[in-house]
């Protein structure tokens, strides 16, 4: 397969992404609407959190299955390492990114607090986890089909572009969630963020396959969504419906495993 074409089925991938942005245009819902879109979110991210975390583990896995522990000390130390810089260092960011903001007047107006909204802050960070994320999957698409394992490339084109299309939701849900309308040119600069590094990945990921890089981004994957999910959490509490928290949060979790089965079913 041509390198133009290995391209296009990463772009295909990432794009998605875009189709679950739109509910961020879409008029400020009622407090227990915005409580279950919050939940929903949260159980998408405690899915890809989990997906993460298992992709990164197992080449530690494998190396210790194999008694060659010095890999496995080494990809371990990586996974761990990227996990707290990608979790860490967005706790740091957005103290960094709050202290900006201080003294900033909200009284300025709707159209210009723009991204300085605390919701619209929280969709862009949860943009560049998945950004992370979506760089890795994209390594993954390029170096299959490089190999010329095309049917694995296609599977992976199609399951990623599914969990893609549901991770557009939850980017722009802890918005919806808070009453607010994004123009257009944000809810694209945010797909992109979020869906363009599957892109990057792709074209990279045809020139060289390297496990402890892949390892590095997913680490960094981990962490930042897993502050995304504290994030969240912390909305979460501030709609006091307990009940219906748990169920959005159940609701997205189980979303997040039923394209997970549609790609492995697929594959079988």
């Amino acid at each position: 397969m041509s390198a133009a074409k290995i391209a296009l089925m990463g772009a295909v991938a990432g794009a998605t992404i875009f189709l679950g942005l739109p509910i961020g245009r879409l008029p400020a819902p009622m407090p227990r609407v915005r409580a279950l879109l919050n939940a929903v979110a949260i159980g998408i991210l405690v899915f890809l959190l989990w997906d993460v975390l298992a992709h990164a583990w197992e080449p530690v896995d494998t190396a210790l299955a194999d008694k060659r522990y010095g890999p496995a000390l080494r990809d371990g130390l990586v996974l761990a390492g990227g996990t707290t810089l990608g979790l860490v260092g967005l706790v740091y960011f957005d103290r960094w990114v709050a202290r900006r903001m201080r003294g900033y007047a909200e009284t300025a107006g709707e159209g210009a607090a723009g991204w300085r909204h605390p919701a619209v802050h929280l969709a862009l960070l949860i943009a560049i986890g998945i950004g992370l994320h979506n760089f890795a999957e994209g390594l993954a698409i390029g170096s299959s089909a490089a190999a010329g394992e095309l049917t694995l490339a296609l599977l992976l084109v199609i399951g990623f572009g599914l969990h893609n299309g549901t991770e557009g939701f939850g980017i722009v849900a802890p918005v919806a969630a808070a009453g607010r309308r994004m123009s257009w040119g944000a809810l694209a600069l945010l797909g992109l963020i979020g869906g363009g590094p599957t892109f990057v990945g792709t074209l990279i990921g045809q020139g060289f396959t390297d496990e402890t890089l892949s390892v590095a981004f997913l680490a960094l994957a981990a962490g930042s969504i897993l502050y995304v999910v504290i994030e969240l959490l912390a909305v979460g509490r501030k709609f006091n419906a307990k009940s219906i928290t748990t169920w959005g949060v159940l609701a997205g979790l189980l979303l997040g495993f039923a394209t997970d089965a549609i790609i492995t079913a697929a594959g079988a």
